[in-house]
């Protein structure tokens, strides 16, 4: 199904301006829904509970994952609460069935060595490309920030003077993140010798243009990551998120307060950030597990 029904775009434009979404949240609901009206091939508003049912069980036969199936369920209750609200329809074909048990899912985080291996896997004398990839890597573990953040951070949200960047994350939420001197020192390089000769004579308001001296897309910063990780030699799974990961579970294993983590993640919920509490406790129940004579 190329086009988009109508009451499908009606539901995304509502929700991006009541509740603030970033694009990406958009997309992703978007996605979700013409997934679904193009399994049925009727009118969404039609939907019966057997039919949500028959749909999610057709996706775990193609290998949805149990968190996966959750997530497409909650996007399709969202839809159906917002047609309920404007009578648009009568019954909620959600309301009887349940969420999918989830276990507590654990980040595989990469070790502070693994880190300092592709923080230094993209090389600063070969290219301006790869002196700009240096930087992003060395401010994404400084920060913690997302890669639609990294990508989409303005010039004008730096303060160097201070040492802080403004982020604008999910929910156009805002935060203040220090940046750390290391981050920080290669970031003045940057600025100073690099950014111009990328951007040439273009104008690009984000802070690390792309090859063409225009923003850059998520997927591009992504494929770098993975590029930079095999270059690394790093055999562990490799995620869009992995650094951000890192910069939370190494500053809780080096005892940062979980409040002070929240803020700097950006995140709504106290309880998101615990998970690093769990990842930390793991690692050295592995580790008394190795080392300890009857482990």
């Amino acid at each position: 199904m190329n086009e988009v029904p109508r009451e499908i775009n009606q539901y995304i434009n509502d929700i991006w301006l009541e509740k603030g979404l970033s694009q990406n949240t958009c997309d992703a609901y978007r996605r979700d829904l013409l997934q679904f009206v193009g399994w049925t091939k009727d009118n969404i508003q039609n939907t019966r509970e057997s039919t949500v049912l028959g749909f999610l069980a057709y996706k775990q036969a193609e290998g949805l994952t149990t968190r996966s199936t959750a997530r497409m369920l909650s996007t399709l209750r969202g839809y159906f609460k917002y047609a309920i609200e404007r009578e648009l329809m009568q019954v909620d074909p959600c309301a009887n069935i349940s969420n999918p048990r989830l276990g507590r899912y654990l980040p595989q985080v990469l070790s502070e060595i693994d880190v300092e291996k592709l923080l230094q896997a993209p090389d600063p004398k070969k290219s301006d490309t790869e002196f700009r990839d240096r930087v992003i890597l060395e401010l994404m573990y400084a920060t913690g920030l997302r890669v639609s953040e990294v990508v989409e951070l303005p010039l004008t949200f730096i303060n160097l003077k201070q040492g802080m960047l403004r982020v604008l994350g999910k929910g156009n939420r805002e935060r203040i993140v220090p940046i750390g001197e290391h981050a920080l020192h290669w970031l003045e390089k940057y600025l100073i010798n690099v950014r111009e000769n990328i951007i040439k004579t273009k104008s690009c308001k984000e802070l690390f243009p792309s090859n063409r001296g225009q923003a850059m897309c998520r997927q591009t910063l992504w494929h770098a990551i993975k590029r930079y990780a095999l270059r690394a030699g790093i055999t562990k799974p490799i995620s869009a998120h992995s650094l951000r990961h890192a910069f939370a579970t190494h500053l809780v294993n080096h005892g940062a307060d979980l409040r002070t983590v929240q803020v700097m993640l950006g995140h709504a919920s106290l309880s998101t950030t615990q998970i690093y509490t769990h990842v930390a406790a793991q690692r050295l129940k592995d580790l008394h597990a190795q080392h300890h004579p009857r482990g």
